[in-house]
């Protein structure tokens, strides 16, 4: 397909390189030529200098004949005149990226008006993401398919775990009959294992299970169960104040530290059930005397990684239970695995897989096309919905279907119910189906993962 990507920054960078990756024609349009020419030399990509929302400029990037626009400028305004003016021109897709809490209700009731097909909130995006953590805080990290039926969730095992020394056709004694374990993180590789595989202390492992099957799967895995009472939010950002409403919704305390005054203030106005303490996180003092070590949760949202890193060592160190660390790049987070930071968030990746499972969903629009997509494993491997449509593989055993090397099933949900599948289980018209494959297998819609004829 032909994309054009608006704004060159971090995210529009991300998806040029993913998406180009996919084989699609990019062209990148940014009015700064210093962050044209800073995108990687190995991105085959065209670029073009201008302000996005001039219909001139447009028009040179060959907007009208693209497949899809995605606006990524820094300005909400921009992004939104953008995709009109693209959607004018005859693009008969448009994405945007929308930041502003004030823009996200009237973007529900103008997307039409606007002509966009999708608009994207990293922040709200991130603070989704954080609150799920913060409901079941003995996981890593945690996806939900179909609907929130399904969930992937990851978490480390430690030495003293009742998995560890097991082989993974020995575990569903352990995790239950309706857990399947579909991805192993081992220092820098990652598995998608078969029934052979013996599971080590250290692992990060990812369990696909139903979501009202967590709480089992906890107490089978003699996980920490601590409930999240209080949280300490450290940075007023956008994120904080989207997290901050959906926490005290559900009845926890929340305590913001900002050195900003004016936003301070304006958090203080907007949230009177929460705490706004206006001071520098950054010195180990003053989260001292904020009692940083009495707080059930602390989740660093700064606009800087290294501070954000630093305050989240900081609080594991003093034994604050659960810790959540926003990182704007993720280039080298690799290297703080295993360092005491506890979850990641990063919205630029959220976004970018968002708008990845879009432009896959939309380039193969036939039976069996993709419905959601997260990268797992620190975007080592993906897991993929799918719904099953009429096909070759309908009504035959597992066991008989050539899948694909890297490639598992996870599950399958079938009227109201999981099913962990086996040789002996059929794919029906109708089934939501999660797969899990390396990231470097481009899957868009559930044909892929079989081999050219599916039947052996």
């Amino acid at each position: 397909m032909k994309i054009t990507i608006t704004g060159g920054g971090t995210v529009g960078c991300a998806l040029a390189e993913r998406l180009s990756s996919e084989g699609h024609d990019i062209i990148v349009v940014d009015v700064n030529p210093a962050v044209l020419s800073s995108l990687p030399d190995t991105l085959d990509v065209m670029t073009v200098e201008g302000n996005s929302a001039s219909l001139e400029v447009l028009k040179s990037a060959g907007v009208a004949d693209a497949d899809l626009m995605i606006a990524t400028a820094n300005a909400d305004e921009i992004n939104i005149l953008s995709c009109i003016a693209a959607k004018k021109l005859g693009c008969p897709h448009t994405i945007a990226r929308v930041r502003n809490p004030e823009y996200t209700q009237q973007l529900m009731f103008l997307k039409e008006e606007l002509g966009l097909s999708l608009s994207v909130n990293p922040e709200l995006a991130a603070a989704q993401e954080i609150y799920r953590l913060i409901q079941f805080p003995s996981f890593l990290k945690r996806d939900s398919f179909n609907k929130g039926r399904v969930e992937l969730v990851e978490f480390a095992l430690s030495a003293g775990s009742v998995l560890v020394g097991k082989k993974l056709s020995e575990v569903s004694a352990v995790i239950g009959p309706r857990a399947l374990i579909c991805a192993v993180e081992r220092g820098e590789e990652v598995f998608i294992p078969k029934g052979s595989f013996e599971l080590a202390a250290d692992d990060k492992i990812t369990v696909t299970a139903a979501r009202k099957e967590l709480a089992a799967l906890i107490k089978r895995l003699e996980l920490v169960k601590q409930k999240i009472h209080s949280v300490l939010i450290i940075g007023g950002s956008r994120i904080a104040e989207y997290l901050t409403e959906e926490l005290l919704r559900s009845g926890v305390n929340v305590k913001i530290i900002d050195r900003d005054l004016g936003r301070c203030e304006f958090l203080s106005q907007k949230f009177p059930n929460a705490l706004i303490i206006h001071g520098d996180a950054a010195r180990r003092g003053f989260l001292e005397s904020e009692g940083i070590a009495a707080t059930d949760a602390v989740i660093t949202l700064t606009g800087l990684d290294e501070e954000n890193l630093i305050i989240s060592k900081y609080a594991t160190y003093v034994g604050v239970p659960k810790v959540i660390t926003k990182m704007k790049r993720t280039e080298f987070s690799h290297l703080f695995e295993n360092r005491d930071i506890g979850s990641l968030v990063c919205p630029k990746e959220l976004t970018v897989n968002e708008i990845t499972r879009y432009v896959r969903a939309m380039a193969n629009s036939g039976p069996g096309s993709l419905r959601a997509l997260h990268r797992i494993v620190d975007g080592k491997a993906e897991a993929l919905e799918f719904t099953a449509q009429p096909a070759e593989y309908i009504g035959v055993p597992i066991s008989q279907l050539h899948i694909k090397p890297e490639m598992l099933i996870a599950c399958i949900w079938r009227r109201n119910s999981l099913i962990i599948p086996k040789g002996d289980d059929l794919i029906q018209v109708g089934d939501i189906l999660i797969v899990v494959t390396s990231a470097d297998r481009t899957v868009s819609e559930l044909q892929d993962i079989f081999e050219k004829n599916p039947l052996i």
